[in-house]
């Protein structure tokens, strides 16, 4: 279970941060806007608290494949790092998934979160 968020995580992950708006709106101003509309409607959704929202969402682009520099992943990643999930969470999670979704979908994912981190703490 992720620990509690700490003080200054955003309370909705996507209403609540506006460099993630701005970076959708720099892919295409219609698609920033219906994502941030859409996506913020159900991050703001209360019985799913926002670190595992922002876990289920690294498991969806894990399953999906979905792990370009240019996909989502990274961005669900310090999602989930705002929200007071550590890396050693993201990589337990990576492991699960793993038994689920099959190594062959783990194997890069891990290879990316590698990159990520490391980008993170340089």
């Amino acid at each position: 279970m992720p620990h509690s968020p700490p003080p200054d995580a955003p309370k909705n992950a996507v209403l609540d941060d506006q460099g993630l708006q701005d970076a959708l709106n720099g892919i295409h101003p219609a698609f920033g806007d219906l994502c941030t509309r859409v996506c913020g409607e159900v991050w703001g959704k209360p019985q799913i608290d926002q670190a595992t929202k922002a876990m289920i969402t690294i498991v969806i682009d894990i399953v999906n494949q979905g792990l370009s520099p240019e996909s989502p992943f990274e961005a669900h990643i310090r999602m989930a790092l705002k929200q007071g999930v550590t890396f050693e969470q993201i990589e337990e999670l990576t492991l699960f998934t793993c038994a689920y979704a099959g190594f062959n979908k783990a194997a890069p994912a891990f290879v990316r979160l590698g990159q990520i981190k490391k980008s993170i703490e340089d």
